[in-house]
């Protein structure tokens, strides 16, 4: 075991009201997962971290931790937290590969999964244990969504991605690659063909947009579209990011890593509203950050900003008369994204909020029994383990359904 995770779990209080627990979204049996790590036991530590959440491996190393397990830790209130993250992530990895993942027998049920994000992934898992024969699709040619195409390498090895395809392989899900539901194939085939309930999970790949002249000129892209690929942009030397969420911090260390010299992010506010560690490693890889700026135009040469004013309350009062001309080769807009359109506009009855987002009640039902959703689709560009949060009580939803003969079954739902 390597030195520094020894210190850190050995550091663990064990406390009797574990705040690092109550911290994390999916509830993490932190003090479990050590005590069983310095007992010699971790595989058995592995496959606690599994069962309650399937993405584990993932969440280990993209969490908000600071303000989630490590946020709470008792420790952290005079000097250093517990670095959970670390403990986590050496025991996800080092027992991943040799999960022995135990499945019931089937039961001749078909589920369809639409969507292989992080959402859909956590269903087919948890419904391929229940026993479903579980179908994967997704419209790109490789698993993970927002986490193989929109989180840089340098935060996921997506080599984590493709063990878990593998994994999924191993246990019986059925994977379809490049199928968009909503084309070629609608959801009224699915139901054509057996599958008696549908899980979508299909995220937030459209763009928000600014609204302001220049929007479509040819020195402007969207964030979510530039880090799908970004070997295929030629940003130039000096980049203009307007927004400072995580997606943007993310392009502004992917674009310094891809030749860009001078990077700045332009926010409305005071400070970023990324995560700290975010804008912490932005700074050290070299990205400036400006602030109370207002997005008025953007032009072949640049973005063009008003200073926002604010009153000593922090309310904004208005903008600055005179304008700010910002010199940039390429200007990437990183505001918020929301659902694409295809599965609401095929399919009749399958309702959705006037931000394009998915209804459902509490357990993920959308307003077609026998069809369920959860992940981004439904709550917006959340977290990866509030996806997997929800999804745990989504599966258990859809496994309820399917067993109640009291249901509508989905044959009579969709026409």
């Amino acid at each position: 075991m390597p030195f520094h995770i020894k210190d850190e779990a050995d550091r663990c209080l064990n406390c009797k009201k574990p705040l690092c627990r109550q911290g994390c979204p999916i509830n993490t049996p932190v003090p479990t997962m050590i005590a069983l790590l310095k007992e010699g036991k971790i595989q058995e530590a592995g496959e606690l971290l599994f069962s309650n959440n399937p993405m584990s491996l993932v969440c280990s190393l993209v969490c908000d931790h600071e303000q989630q397990c490590e946020g709470h830790c008792v420790l952290g209130r005079k000097g250093n937290s517990v670095y959970v993250s670390t403990i986590e992530h050496y025991i996800s990895n080092t027992v991943f590969d040799n999960l022995k993942i135990k499945c019931e027998a089937p039961n001749g049920k078909k589920v369809a999964v639409i969507g292989a994000g992080p959402a859909g992934i956590t269903i087919s898992i948890l419904l391929t244990q229940k026993g479903y024969s579980v179908t994967l699709f997704d419209a790109k040619e490789k698993i993970g969504g927002v986490l193989q195409y929109g989180i840089p390498e340098f935060r996921l090895p997506k080599t984590i991605l493709e063990r878990y395809k593998k994994k999924l392989l191993e246990i019986g899900v059925k994977i379809r690659p490049n199928t968009s539901i909503g084309s070629a194939l609608e959801i009224r085939d699915l139901v054509r063909d057996g599958y008696q309930s549908i899980f979508i999970g299909t995220g937030v790949w459209r763009p928000k947009k600014l609204g302001v002249k220049g929007e479509s000129l040819g020195n402007v892209h969207y964030a979510i579209d530039y880090l799908v690929n970004p070997e295929v942009y030629d940003l130039g030397e000096s980049v203009a990011i307007i927004g400072m969420g995580n997606s943007a911090m993310d392009v502004a260390r992917t674009a310094l890593r891809h030749g860009a010299t001078k990077v700045t992010l332009y926010g409305r506010r005071f400070k970023p509203n990324a995560s700290e560690n975010e804008v912490l490693y932005a700074k050290m890889d070299g990205a400036h950050f400006e602030f109370c700026k207002q997005i008025m135009e953007i032009t072949d040469d640049g973005p063009v900003f008003s200073d926002i004013l604010y009153n000593e309350e922090g309310q904004q009062i208005g903008l600055s008369k005179e304008l700010e001309y910002v010199k940039a080769d390429s200007t990437i807009i990183s505001i918020s994204q929301g659902p694409k359109s295809k599965l609401v506009n095929t399919t009749d009855g399958l309702e959705a909020t006037k931000n394009g987002l998915l209804m459902t009640d509490e357990k993920g039902q959308t307003t077609i029994p026998g069809i369920f959703a959860s992940g981004d689709v439904v709550l917006g560009a959340r977290t990866v383990v509030e996806a997997v949060a929800y999804s745990k009580i989504v599966a258990e939803a859809m496994d309820a359904y399917m067993k109640d003969e009291n249901s509508i079954p989905l044959q009579e739902s969709v026409k």
